[in-house]
């Protein structure tokens, strides 16, 4: 064999090797989630636990329920996710039964206690905790670059558009409207900079709770008297005892019978921080145009 041909056979596996390796480069994903950690994927995960019913519904509004394999106890939406083994809560997850489902991935909260655990099994784990709008666009767009879904941003934009048009079918009446959103019995409220405040506020209305007072604070129930807000959202289990906390009879909004109170389901869509941020603005819409009424 003349050297001529042996430096042509080289230059093309050199060439072979090239577009494997650039092919490998293309596969792999590196994200960065909300504990600043970077994760790197050589591929798509097909096998994944959820740990936050939140990214469930992310997982399955990008079109990929299908490669969920354990959910949280919480997770109830869609329907698909209802008969998958359940793996414990978000802050108490069992972790032999998350290793015993074999996922190349786990989507949990920052505050979910056992990423390193799961990490020195050599689980791979992607962290992402939306709190506000913008948290979920990038939820979703990090989910979605992960498991190499091209259209994450169409999903986002959906939302978008929907909440706009929530916004654009409230009453006049009701933009003068002060709300208290209650999130728990303690009670802790939706802030003006929680993702529920800030649905609030696209739809024209003013929340009672500054954004000086955090995210979702807990709040003395005499501010709440004090504040004297105009209409209450609340969900069915906590609405219980709601009227018969001391002074509450004089907030004007359970005086004059503006409160709405939520199912189980429907408390469900409108505190979880996900894709079903537009159906949470509809059900608040729906809440201001009753009581505006």
């Amino acid at each position: 064999m003349n050297a001529k041909r042996v430096r042509a056979q080289v230059r093309y596996a050199l060439g072979v090797l090239g577009l494997l390796l650039g092919a490998a480069a293309a596969q792999a994903s590196t994200v960065t989630d909300d504990r600043g950690v970077q994760l790197a994927l050589a591929q798509p995960p097909q096998r994944i636990v959820s740990l936050l019913p939140s990214l469930t519904e992310t997982v399955c509004a990008l079109g990929q329920c299908q490669r969920l394999v354990g959910v949280d106890r919480y997770s109830n939406y869609p329907d698909a996710v209802r008969n998958l083994p359940q793996v414990g809560g978000g802050l108490d997850p069992n972790i032999e039964a998350i290793a015993a489902l074999k996922p190349d991935l786990v989507l949990m909260a920052t505050s979910t206690p056992v990423a390193d655990r799961l990490q020195s099994l050599g689980i791979k784990v992607l962290a992402l905790e939306p709190k506000s709008h913008a948290d979920v666009q990038r939820a979703l767009q990090i989910v979605g670059r992960v498991l190499e879904v091209p259209d994450a941003d169409r999903v986002w934009r959906e939302i978008d558009a929907a909440v706009s048009a929530a916004a654009q079918a409230v009453p006049l009446k009701a933009r003068a409207m002060r709300i208290y959103f209650e999130v728990n019995s303690a009670p802790y409220a939706a802030g003006e900079v929680s993702f529920i405040g800030q649905t609030l506020t696209r739809l024209g209305v003013r929340n009672m709770v500054p954004a000086s007072l955090g995210v979702f604070p807990k709040l003395n129930p005499e501010y709440v008297v004090r504040e004297n807000p105009d209409l209450i959202m609340v969900g069915d289990r906590n609405f219980a005892g709601l009227q018969g906390r001391p002074g509450w009879q004089r907030i004007r909004a359970i005086r004059e019978g503006r409160v709405c109170v939520f199912t189980a389901e429907q408390t469900d869509v409108l505190v979880r921080a996900g894709p079903r941020m537009a159906e949470g603005a509809r059900l608040m819409l729906k809440c201001l145009q009753d009581k505006a009424a």
